[in-house]
C-alpha cells in the first residue's frame, strides 16, 4: 500500500520531472486493497504450504490455551477440543492493538492498524491518534492517496524512540506533504454526528480544540495476545502489562516453555521474532548457545523518505557516558537524491570516539533502510568508520554518500 501511494505522489510531481499525465490522478482504493490482499495470501500461503508439507509437522488451526503445567488445550475451528502436551513448548502468539482510552469512544467506529488496510474508499479527513512509525505510515499514506490527515501526538515529538533533531525533520517532511501534526496534543473526548462524522475533542497547549473528521485510526500503543492463553495454569510470569518475562536465551519462568516475537515485548518487528526463532532453533535444535544480549537495534519507518535506525541514538550515547563524536549531513549533499529530486532528510551516525567503531545511526532518506543496512553490517564486522570513509563505492550511488558523511563530523 506504501508503494501505490509513493507511486501517486510520483505521478502528481510528475511535471518536476518534464513529465505529463494529462489529468488530475484519482487512486481506486479497492484495486489497493486487492493488489495488498494478493500479495499477503501469497506469503500467507505459500508459509502455510511448507508447514503442511513438513516431515513431522502437525498445523492444527484454533485457539490454545494452558490447562495445566506443560498441557494445553486446543479449541480447534471445528469444534473439537485437542489435549496435547510436551516437555518443550514455545509461545509466538504476537500481540494486537489497543484499544483508546477516550471518552465516548466506544460509540465511534474507529480504524486500527488491520482494519484500516480494508477500506474501499479514500477517507475524506483522517484522524491518526498516535505518532509512531504506525501512525505515521498510515498517515502520509493517506496524504497521498488523497486524504486530509490530522495526526494527533500527546508527547513533544514524533517517533519518540529518536533524537529530537531527527524528530524535527520528519515533521518538517510530513508539514510539507500537507498533513496537520499536533504534537503535545491529548485525545479527551470522541463523538458521532448527525451526518456521520466523528469529533474529536483534544487538549493542546493553548487549550481545548474540536477537530471534525471522516475516519479515526488509533494508532497508539499495543497489547499482548497472552490473556488467552490461562498462563496462571502454568505458573508463567508476565510483566503488569501482560508482556511474557523471558531470559536471554528467551525462557520463561518455567524451564522448558519459550517465548518469542512481540508477546515478549521489547522491539515489536518481524525480523527481531524471525531472530528470536534461530536463536531458539541454535539452542533447541542444535545445541549451542545464542543469546538475544546485545543484539543491534534495528528498524526502518516505511513513511517517504524511509527513516532506516540501527544501534543507539545521540541520546542514549550520552546517557550511558560514552565518549561520541556525531557525523551528520543533510540528504540534499547526496548527489543521487538529487539526482532523482529526493533530496529531503539527513544521514546521522554517532562513533565511539576512543576506538572509531560506529554504535548507531540514523538514515532519514532515499531508501534509508538499506543505507542503514550497510552502516549495521559495518558494525557486524566491527569495521571502524575510516574503512567507509575511505572506500570505493560506484558513482552515482546512494553508497557513496557514506564517503561524505563520515568526512561531516560535526565540532
Amino acid at each position: 500500500m506504501v508503494a501505490s501511494a509513493r507511486v501517486a505522489y510520483l505521478t502528481r510531481r510528475a511535471a518536476d520531472y518534464g513529465v505529463e499525465t494529462g489529468g488530475p490522478v484519482t487512486v481506486d482504493m479497492t484495486v489497493v486493497r486487492k493488489r495488498k490482499r494478493d500479495i499477503v495470501e501469497s506469503f500467507r500461503g505459500g508459509s502455510q504450504s511448507r508447514l503442511e508439507h513438513s516431515e513431522n509437522v502437525d498445523l492444527l488451526m484454533g485457539e490454545a490455551y494452558f490447562v495445566a503445567p506443560k498441557v494445553i488445550e486446543v479449541r480447534l475451528r471445528t469444534g473439537e477440543v485437542r489435549q496435547l502436551s510436551a516437555e518443550t513448548i514455545c509461545l509466538n502468539v504476537g500481540e494486537r492493538p489497543a484499544p483508546p482510552r477516550i471518552e465516548g469512544v466506544e460509540q465511534v467506529p474507529y480504524l486500527n492498524s488491520t482494519t484500516i488496510m480494508e477500506l474501499d474508499q479514500v477517507p475524506q479527513h483522517l484522524l491518526v491518534l498516535g505518532g509512531g512509525y504506525v501512525g505515521l505510515e498510515f498517515g502520509q499514506m493517506f496524504r497521498r492517496f488523497g486524504s486530509r490527515v490530522t495526526i494527533i501526538q500527546r508527547g513533544k515529538q514524533l517517533l519518540t524512540r529518536e533524537d529530537t533533531d531527527i524528530a524535527q525533520e520528519v515533521t518538517k517532511i510530513l508539514r510539507e506533504d500537507g498533513i496537520e501534526v499536533l504534537l503535545e496534543t491529548s485525545a479527551l473526548k470522541a463523538a458521532k454526528t448527525a451526518d456521520g462524522q466523528i469529533q474529536l475533542t483534544v487538549r493542546t497547549s493553548e487549550g481545548e480544540r474540536t477537530l471534525t473528521g471522516s475516519h479515526l485510526l488509533a494508532a497508539a500503543g499495543r497489547i499482548p495476545n497472552s490473556d488467552a492463553l490461562h498462563l496462571e495454569a502454568a505458573a508463567i510470569k508476565t510483566d503488569q502489562r501482560g508482556y511474557i518475562q523471558v531470559n536471554d536465551r528467551l525462557e520463561t519462568s518455567v524451564p522448558g516453555i519459550y517465548a518469542l516475537g512481540d508477546v515478549k515485548g521489547g522491539p515489536a518487528f518481524t525480523h527481531i521474532s524471525y531472530d528470536d526463532f534461530r536463536i531458539l532453533r541454535t539452542n533447541l535444535i542444535e545445541h549451542g548457545n545464542a543469546s538475544i544480549a546485545n543484539r543491534l537495534l534495528l528498524y526502518t519507518v516505511f513513511i517517504d523518505p524511509q527513516l532506516g535506525r540501527v544501534g543507539i541514538t545521540e541520546t542514549e550515547a550520552r546517557q550511558q557516558g560514552r565518549h561520541i563524536k556525531i557525523a551528520k549531513m543533510p540528504m540534499s549533499y547526496v548527489a543521487r537524491a538529487l539526482e532523482v529530486d529526493e533530496s529531503r532528510g539527513v544521514m546521522k551516525a554517532i562513533v565511539d570516539a576512543d576506538n572509531d567503531q560506529i554504535i548507531g545511526a540514523c538514515i532519514l532518506g532515499l531508501e534509508g533502510g538499506e543505507i542503514m543496512s550497510m552502516l549495521e553490517i559495518a558494525m557486524l564486522g566491527k569495521l571502524p568508520y575510516t574503512v567507509l570513509r575511505d572506500g570505493v563505492f560506484a558513482h552515482p550511488t546512494l553508497a557513496e554518500s557514506l564517503n561524505n558523511l563520515f568526512s561531516s563530523f560535526e565540532s
